[in-house]
């Protein structure tokens, strides 16, 4: 509809010229004010014309009436004037013509306005904690960010992926006393990040235990661990770039890394770094330095902080008062780097909206440091995950590991593909590309701040709005395809309701890529693709395609069916799923 609706407002611009002057309103303008009507039988696209009347004077039913005689198009079979508004009915033939035409001329890439040519935008998202565990809290920030990337490079940004992993922190300490008194190099290598996870969740036990006895019953007494002391102890050392604990923590990482692979593998996704935490450890004291020396550093408790009362915010902490970063830190001279490697026009960051506060905090730091590109940083939050009810939680074990749900999805789905897929290879390439996916887009139906409540039954139903309905209806399209032997092409024959709906639900995709990218939003995609499902099954159901006794209707249908079959592919790729041809 971005076509139609260009056209149209540059119509109106010169019809609007014609009657009552020039330099008045011009198309950019008027393409903001155009509209689709709630209710098809008014029109297909509308102007209301009261937000016209300050500037032309004139009332919106004066304006409507004028306009009405002056706008012509091939593509409109009516434009009448109603209480104000100018309403354009579409011609069905034409309009599907040309839709057609302009998503087999833009194949791959219809959808695409390409404004991001020559721009550069820095994804940081996924971002696991080493020695812990891929679990599904983890899933937004993956499938959220990953998606922002892909709608990006297909707009044409220039896109760095940057898995920026939680490989620095107090959490190593702890992790690092736990292997010395109770770890196994041989049974870590065998049962991976796992037994890693195993170790961080008795650590942190062992600590609350100790707190809890150190306080002989009274809850109002100051809680003491000497597990808690070591673990500080442990990072501390660490950081001064102890040659034994810094052996340990490269072999935490390298542990996790290798989980970590399997499950991106699954979801298609590729980093271009894995730059973490620590590699701005070097980076970081020159931003401390510069703070100082800019007077934004004040001392508090012996810790090192940035006041933020004017802006209404807490402080901003800078260095423990044992001198030992924190994320803010981290976070600023990341930033920095990111700057001065890529000149990114964009850095945006994917996390839980639970860490609102603190990136609004750094990124006020980072404009009150004089950096000019502080209003490029964009903090993309969601909301939580919890799986039937209940939350989860790293440390005291209570977690559903990502790939564990993905092989229950698989073999779940496995179970049913098998009736109609015998060969076990072929059944289980087919479940895992349904399995996986009917995750993913469970996720991605929702509006990304709402929180999820994740429930397998639902999300692996062939009925409903669902991954496998979407993938199951790209799945008929290829078949009509390929029982047709032709991609088809679109003649004058007069077209009915159903496929006049079908290629203008095709005719919005551009909008909504649009719409999804300005919104960082990916479930306006998946909004679109039930829509554009819901569509092409009811004109499959009520229209006869490879039957239809009319040849120049049978061709227009088989070009909208492949038209759709580009469209839902494009579009389930930029939410991280794939489109098997076979379900």
């Amino acid at each position: 509809m971005l076509t139609l609706k260009k056209k149209t407002s540059e119509l109106l611009a010169d019809a609007i010229t014609q009657k009552f002057g020039e330099g008045l309103v011009s198309p950019d303008e008027l393409f903001r004010m155009l509209e689709y009507p709630p209710d098809s039988t008014m029109g297909d696209l509308a102007l209301p014309c009261f937000r016209l009347s300050r500037v032309l004077r004139r009332s919106p039913v004066q304006i409507a009436e004028a306009l009405a005689a002056k706008v012509k198009c091939a593509e409109f079979s009516a434009v009448t004037a109603v209480n104000g508004y100018l309403n354009f009915k579409i011609s069905p033939t034409d309009f599907a013509k040309r839709v057609a035409s302009d998503v087999t001329k833009g194949g791959e890439k219809y959808g695409s306005s390409m404004r991001g040519v020559g721009k550069t935008v820095v994804l940081d998202y996924s971002s696991p904690n080493v020695a812990k565990p891929f679990h599904i809290g983890h899933l937004g920030t993956t499938v959220i960010g990953h998606s922002l990337k892909l709608l990006h490079e297909f707009d044409g940004y220039s896109c760095v992926g940057i898995n920026y992993i939680g490989d620095w922190g107090t959490q190593f300490g702890k992790l690092i006393v736990a292997y010395k008194l109770w770890g196994n190099r041989e049974q870590i290598e065998k049962g991976g990040v796992d037994e890693l996870v195993k170790l961080y969740v008795r650590i942190n036990n062992a600590i609350k235990d100790e707190e809890i006895a150190s306080q002989n019953g009274n809850p109002d007494a100051p809680k003491h661990s000497d597990l808690g002391d070591a673990s500080r102890a442990e990072f501390a050392r660490l950081e001064a770039g102890d040659e034994k604990n810094l052996a340990l923590w490269r072999w935490f990482v390298s542990v996790s890394l290798l989980e970590y692979e399997k499950t991106y593998k699954q979801l298609g996704i590729e980093f271009d770094s894995y730059k973490g935490e620590s590699f701005y450890t070097d980076k970081m004291p020159a931003q401390v330095e510069k703070l100082r020396n800019m007077g934004l550093l004040e001392i508090d408790d012996g810790a090192s902080i940035v006041n933020l009362d004017k802006w209404n915010m807490p402080v901003c902490l800078i260095l423990k008062s044992d001198g030992t970063t924190l994320y803010p830190t981290r976070d600023i001279a990341a930033a920095v780097y990111r700057q001065d490697t890529y000149k990114f026009d964009k850095a945006i960051y994917v996390t839980s909206a639970a860490q609102t506060l603190h990136f609004a905090q750094w990124f006020k730091v980072v404009e009150l440091m004089g950096y000019e590109w502080y209003d490029r940083l964009v903090h993309v939050p969601y909301g939580t995950v919890s799986i039937n009810g209940a939350k989860l939680a790293t440390r005291t074990g209570n977690v559903i590991l990502l790939k564990d749900l993905f092989a229950e999805a698989i073999s779940r789905v496995a179970e049913i593909t098998r009736e109609k897929h015998p060969d076990e290879a072929e059944c289980m390439e087919i479940a895992e590309k349904v399995g996986v996916g009917a995750v993913v887009f469970y996720y991605l139906s929702n509006n990304r701040m709402r929180d999820i409540n994740f429930i397998m039954e639902d999300a692996l139903s062939f009925d409903g709005n669902t991954g496998p309905y979407v993938q199951y209806t790209y799945a008929r399209t290829c078949s009509v395809l390929e029982r047709a032997g032709t991609t088809g092409e679109m003649t004058d024959a007069p077209l009915g309701e159903l496929e006049f709906t079908l290629a203008k639900t095709l005719a919005l995709f551009p909008e909504k890529v649009a719409q999804a990218i300005d919104e960082y939003e990916p479930s306006v995609v998946t909004r679109y693709i039930l829509d554009l499902a819901a569509d092409f099954n009811r004109f499959y159901h009520e229209c006869k395609i490879l039957s239809c006794e009319d040849e120049a209707l049978k061709s227009s249908r088989i070009a909208l069916t492949s038209a759709t079959n580009r469209v839902l592919k494009t579009a389930l790729r930029l939410i991280c799923m794939q489109s098997p041809e076979k379900i």
